[in-house]
C-alpha cells in the first residue's frame, strides 16, 4: 500500500449508543479510515469493542489517547454532551482534526469558538449530522431540486417515539450542564434538516413540555421556524407520541409530499448489520414509499408513490476522509451546527418566556 493510500488512524472517545452503534461501524466501513483506538472506562464496553473490532486497542481515559496524538489522524468524540466542548478543545490544541457528535456544544457561541480554534490551527472540525443522509431526506432534496413541489410553502417534520416511561441516564437529566432533553437531541436533527433544505431562520416560536411522570427534562417539543425565504417549518420532537405522524409532510405551490416511517439504517446498525456487507444497505420496501400529489389524501391512495432513495450514512465518513486528504469539503461544518444552535437556543427561550424570538 502506498503512503497516499495508508488508512488514516482514528481514535474514538465513547462507546455507548453513539460510539458503538453509529461511529465505530461507519468508521470501520469507510475506505481510507481505520479504527485505531476506543476510549471507554467501562470494562464491558472495552470487551465489546475488542470483540467487534479485534485489531482495535482500548484505553480507559481520553488523556491516554491524547498522549499518542502523533500516532493518530482524527479524533471522534461520541461521549456525553457535556464533554463535547472540552474534549474537542483538547484535541484541536493537540493538533488533531475532530469529528464531534451532535450537538457539538451547548451554545452557538461555544460552537463558533471551536470553529475559530479549528481555523486558527488549520484543522478539520466536523459535526456528525448523520440524518442529512437519511433515505427520506435525500429523496425530499431530490424532489425539491427537480421542482416537483413547485415553490415550497410549509415543511412539517416529525421525529416521534412512544416511550411512556423515562429510561433515565444523562440524556434525560434535568441538570442543564448535561445538555439533555429532546430539544437538543432529536431537535438537533429536525432543525439541521430544515436549515439545509430552506436556509437561514429569521423567527422561532416553540412549545416545550415535560409530559411523563418522573421525567426531568423536555420530552415533547414543537418548533415553528420562519425562514428568510418565507418557508415555514413546523418541527416536532416527542417521546410521548402514542400515534406517530408522518415523518415528512411538505406542501408546495404545485404538489405535496408525505412520507411515513424512519430511515432503516439505525435499526440495521443496532442489529449488527454493516454497510460493507449489505448490498441492500439503506433501502426500504415499496410499502413505505412516500406519495407525491395534490388535492387528495395519500392515505386513500392520492398521488403517486415516489421510490425512496437509499439512505447513505457511510457517505459522511467517506466525505470526512476526502476532506482530511484535501480532496473535498467538510461535510458538516461547526458554523452550520452553530446556526442550528441559534435556533435551538431561541426555541428554548421562546418556550420558557412564551414569546416569538427574532434572530
Amino acid at each position: 500500500m502506498t503512503a497516499a493510500a495508508t488508512p488514516l488512524r482514528v481514535g474514538l472517545i465513547g462507546y455507548g449508543l453513539a460510539g458503538s452503534v453509529f461511529h465505530a461501524p461507519l468508521i470501520a466501513a469507510a475506505e481510507g479510515l481505520a479504527l485505531d483506538t476506543v476510549v471507554t472506562s467501562n470494562p464491558e464496553r472495552q470487551a465489546q469493542a475488542k470483540a467487534e473490532f479485534p485489531d482495535v486497542r482500548t484505553v480507559a481515559a481520553p488523556d491516554e489517547l491524547f498522549d499518542r496524538a502523533a500516532e493518530l489522524d482524527l479524533v471522534v468524540i461520541a461521549s456525553p454532551n457535556r464533554t463535547h466542548v472540552p474534549l474537542a478543545t483538547t484535541a484541536l490544541e493537540a493538533g488533531l482534526p475532530v469529528v464531534v457528535d451532535k450537538p457539538v456544544a451547548g451554545t452557538a457561541a461555544e460552537a463558533r469558538g471551536l470553529a475559530a480554534l479549528a481555523e486558527e490551527r488549520g484543522l478539520l472540525l466536523s459535526v456528525f449530522q448523520n440524518r442529512r443522509w437519511d433515505n427520506d431526506f435525500l429523496t425530499l432534496r431530490r424532489l425539491l431540486a427537480d421542482g416537483e413541489l413547485g415553490d415550497a410553502w410549509r415543511f412539517e417534520s416529525r421525529f416521534e417515539r412512544w416511550r411512556p416511561q423515562p429510561k433515565g441516564g444523562w440524556r434525560e437529566s434535568g441538570d442543564p450542564a448535561e445538555i439533555g432533553g429532546l430539544l437538543y437531541d432529536l431537535g438537533s436533527h429536525v432543525v439541521d434538516q430544515a436549515l439545509v433544505l430552506f436556509g437561514p431562520a429569521t423567527e422561532v416560536y416553540a412549545e416545550s413540555v415535560i409530559r411523563r411522570a418522573g421525567a426531568e427534562t423536555d420530552d415533547d417539543t414543537f418548533i415553528a421556524v420562519t425562514h428568510a425565504n418565507g418557508v415555514r417549518s413546523h418541527l416536532y420532537a416527542s417521546a410521548t407520541a402514542a400515534q406517530l405522524g408522518p415523518r415528512f409532510r411538505v406542501l408546495g405551490s404545485k404538489a405535496g409530499y408525505v412520507k411515513y416511517g424512519l430511515d432503516p439504517q439505525e435499526d440495521a446498525l443496532r442489529k449488527g448489520e454493516r454497510p460493507h456487507t449489505s448490498a441492500a444497505w439503506g433501502q426500504e420496501p415499496e410499502s413505505l414509499y412516500g406519495r407525491l400529489g395534490a388535492g387528495e389524501s395519500p392515505v386513500t391512495g392520492g398521488g403517486r408513490a415516489v421510490p425512496t432513495l437509499p439512505g447513505d450514512y457511510p457517505a459522511y465518513y467517506a466525505a470526512v476522509a476526502r476532506a482530511l486528504r484535501g480532496e473535498g469539503p467538510n461535510p458538516v461544518t461547526a458554523l452550520e451546527a452553530a446556526a442550528a444552535l441559534d435556533v435551538l437556543e431561541a426555541a428554548r427561550r421562546s418556550a420558557r418566556d412564551k414569546v416569538t424570538v427574532t434572530l
